[in-house]
């Protein structure tokens, strides 16, 4: 029975009557825009947080407007597209899009109605990230930051207050207090660019290619009748009788790889012929720069051809970012990473970058600049420090003692029961800043090609995990004041009946209750 009723049920479901899908005429769809907008919406507590006044200024030292030609864009429109490009994780054109499409959006940009018009092109971000800069971007967020710091400060001379008025405090005390307050915690992490995994085959091939368009260029403007031989269809279906072997042996690699070379080498040979008979530099600014990544390329190519080797100095790893470098991490999915190398230090959930270098550099070698650095946002040394073991070597443990900071780490040696432990969980934090700042906000695949829009993307992610900390603190205390508005208007409420039933009652007829 049982099955016979499942029975009638599906052919009831795969016999439903078709009903059409056409949409409604506009006139007759139902907008929700006269009503009034959502004040725990995640735009409007952002918008609210922001110093746009301070960080416009910012922005207009930094880029200052200009009386003649097209009127400027709007200072705290730049900044707050960049700001939604970068917590959405959205391309620049999709950015665009999004905001002459959500009111919400275009409320946290300032503007005073709402408008389906698109605020600029979306190629304008470019030049928004060039203009900009690590720098400015990093200024702009401690900017942001310190509204934090200055509620943390109010909220502790609030606290001293009503201490000083329950106990006296030594000057001893106090000059402590000043000198050394608050945990951080110190880690390095590497921000991969987007780009092809880098093989020594591959990169000859990509600049051979390029070598030939160049050669194709020079040739056009120059004066010689003859053009000289690149044998590129050869050179295409010998990489390509490699490249595309499931499995390559090292000497299959190594004969692929030299006959590249010799093919590149023989495009860089005709590319100064034609630039010899040549009455000017036939090449633009960036064609230019091309010729010179190739050349070094070809050095750096041939000096680990010859060798033997893997690594050579400031190895260019793709011809169109010859900026990035690889950075060896040591982790178990990928040991080696091609991007920027940055330094973070988290204080409260706060992050910033101290450094972001792309060579490689070994973290625990500078401290003290790190500490240093601490000093001087906050104007005093932190209490305790949280870092791994690269950071805990007997110079940094001494220089940490001379300065009055605790290190919480693994002592050096046999441990005693005097000694500072650290336990498991205490450095997650760090860890879960990368964790959100990677898979969230697309730390793990920078998409700028050039390398100062790259520094401006990286200080906009980790601006915006600033920005999402302080916007939950906030939310946090927005709900809390309403409930307690909410209970405070029921206690009116109860005193005012309490009040009333108090009056009415005669006290004299009220027997006192009998215990047993």
């Amino acid at each position: 029975m049982q099955e016979k009723m499942k029975e009638t049920r599906k052919s009831r479901a795969f016999n439903a009557p078709y009903e059409s899908t056409r949409q409604l005429v506009l006139s007759g769809f139902e907008t929700p825009f006269e009503r009034e907008l959502d004040k725990r919406n995640r735009w409007i507590v952002l918008s609210h947080l922001i110093p746009w006044d301070e960080i416009c200024e910012i922005y207009l030292r930094k880029v200052p407007m200009s009386s003649t030609g097209r009127p400027a864009i709007n200072p705290r429109i730049v900044l707050g597209s960049l700001i939604i490009k970068y917590l959405c994780h959205l391309d620049d054109r999709e950015t665009v899009d999004q905001i002459s499409e959500n009111v919400y959006m275009q409320y946290f940009l300032g503007y005073s109605s709402f408008t389906s018009d698109k605020p600029f092109d979306a190629s304008l971000f470019v030049d928004f990230r060039k203009e900009l800069g690590l720098a400015t971007i990093n200024e702009i967020n401690e900017k942001i930051v310190s509204l934090k710091t200055q509620m943390v400060s109010e909220k502790e001379t609030k606290e001293n207050k009503e201490g000083e008025s329950s106990g006296s405090v030594t000057d001893t005390k106090e000059e402590e207090i000043e000198s050394h307050k608050g945990k951080i915690i110190f880690d390095a992490t590497c921000c991969p660019q987007d780009i092809a995994y880098p093989t020594d085959l591959d990169l000859l091939s990509d600049a051979r290619e390029k070598a030939e368009e160049l050669i194709d260029i020079a040739y056009r403007k120059s004066d010689r009748d003859d053009k000289p031989r690149t044998y590129r269809k050869k050179a295409r279906k010998l990489y390509l009788a490699t490249a595309q072997k499931k499995n390559k042996s090292k000497k299959v690699i190594r004969r692929a790889v030299r006959e590249q070379l010799q093919f590149l080498r023989r495009d860089i040979a005709g590319i100064h012929q034609l630039l010899d008979g040549c009455k000017c530099i036939p090449f633009k600014k960036q064609q230019l720069k091309y010729f010179y990544v190739i050349q070094t390329l070809y050095e750096q190519q041939f000096e680990m051809y010859s060798k033997g080797v893997h690594s050579v100095e400031d190895r260019i790893v793709s011809i169109h970012q010859p900026h990035v470098r690889p950075i060896v991490r040591g982790k178990a999915r990928s040991k080696v990473e091609f991007g920027s190398k940055i330094h973070v230090s988290v204080i409260d959930g706060i992050s910033f970058i101290d450094e972001l270098s792309w060579d490689a550099f070994n973290e625990g070698s500078r401290m003290e600049t790190y500490v240093e650095m601490y000093r001087k946002r906050f104007g005093f040394y932190p209490g305790e420090v949280l870092a791994d073991r690269i950071y805990c070597t007997r110079v940094n443990r001494n220089m940490l003692k001379g300065k009055g900071i605790r290190l919480k780490a693994k002592p050096l040696g046999r441990p005693s029961a005097l000694s500072i432990h650290v336990s498991p969980g205490e450095r997650n934090p760090i860890e879960g800043k990368f964790g959100q700042a990677k898979t969230a906000y697309g730390l793990d695949r920078i998409r700028a090609r050039l390398k100062q829009t790259s520094e401006s993307w990286i200080a906009g992610i980790f601006m915006v995990l600033n920005l999402v900390k302080l916007a939950g603190a906030a939310l946090l205390c927005l709900i809390e004041k309403s409930v307690l508005e909410y209970i405070q208007k029921i206690l009116q409420k109860v005193n005012f009946y309490a009040v009333r039933w108090d009056m009415n009652i005669d006290r004299n007829s009220l027997m006192p209750l009998q215990v047993s």
